[in-house]
């Protein structure tokens, strides 16, 4: 089993991508530790995993960045090490640039961006005594583009690209890899959990994301490019033509952007 022995760190994963990971990681025989706020949530999914005593929930909350650094103590108390750090948990939106309220803003950043780099940062010593590890960060198709009612969204994932790329440039000398993971739609609740302007709930699922790809779809290729050690992995439908389209002709995605619509109260589709 590619990842048998290894100790594999999933945010975000009482749901989605995150728990398909989990079940994806634990068939390949890694050790996992499940992280999100809902430890209800992590127990079924710990419990739904293969080798399911081998794992660990440990609650976590991307926006509380100021509790990483004991958290990081006691997985590796735990576990010995860190072998991968699967930077998934965060939030999508659904508002209007013009709409949406600046500390709503700012809490997605928190935990879209923020989250991700500060808990890198508290594993990275970790990784760099061994001079070995992996971190990969699951990004979006909209880390490289932006549409309609996904702003700052859109600017955290992009974000995420230009730092993670920079880790990736500083870290190679001494073993560790870092992989970004650019899905495009995927059929979990990540609409249904996005925030609006005022940071309420989106509260239904959108039709791209009802029509995406399975999850497990997702998980796969993302356990088996962390195995090969990509760079970058893509996946998903049609919509990820829109990464090359930003690529090789950026004026013809820019006229497709300039028609998708969005209205708040409305589903996209």
């Amino acid at each position: 089993m590619r990842f048998a022995g290894k100790v594999v760190w999933i945010t975000g994963a009482s749901s989605g991508i995150g728990e398909a990971c989990a079940y994806a990681f634990a068939r390949a025989g890694a050790k996992l530790v499940l992280s999100s706020r809902r430890d209800e949530e992590l127990e079924r999914v710990r419990r739904a995993c293969a080798c399911a005593g081998e794992h660990h929930v440990v609650p976590l909350d991307l926006a509380r960045t100021e509790t990483f650094p004991s958290v990081v103590n006691d997985v590796i108390t735990r576990c010995g090490q860190i072998d991968v750090l699967l930077n998934n948990g965060g939030v999508s939106q659904r508002a209007l640039a013009v709409d949406a309220r600046a500390d709503v803003e700012r809490a997605l950043m928190e935990i879209d961006y923020f989250g991700p780099v500060a808990l890198t940062k508290a594993v990275l010593p970790s990784m760099r005594a061994r001079r070995a590890g992996h971190i990969a960060v699951v990004s979006s198709v909209m880390g490289y583009l932006g549409t309609p009612g996904r702003s700052t969204y859109a600017a955290a994932k992009h974000a995420l690209h230009g730092y993670f790329d920079s880790l990736r440039a500083e870290l190679w000398r001494e073993g560790i890899k870092v992989t970004l993971i650019c899905p495009g739609y995927v059929r979990t609740a990540v609409s249904d959990n996005a925030v609006g302007p005022n940071g309420e709930k989106h509260g239904r699922t959108d039709g791209t994301h009802m029509s995406g790809i399975a999850p497990e779809r997702c998980a796969a290729a993302i356990v088996r490019g962390i195995a090969r050690g990509r760079e970058e992995v893509i996946v998903g439908g049609w919509e990820i033509s829109g990464i090359y389209l930003k690529r090789l002709a950026p004026w013809l995605l820019s006229r497709i952007v300039r028609r998708m619509k969005f209205s708040v109260g409305t589903s996209d589709k």
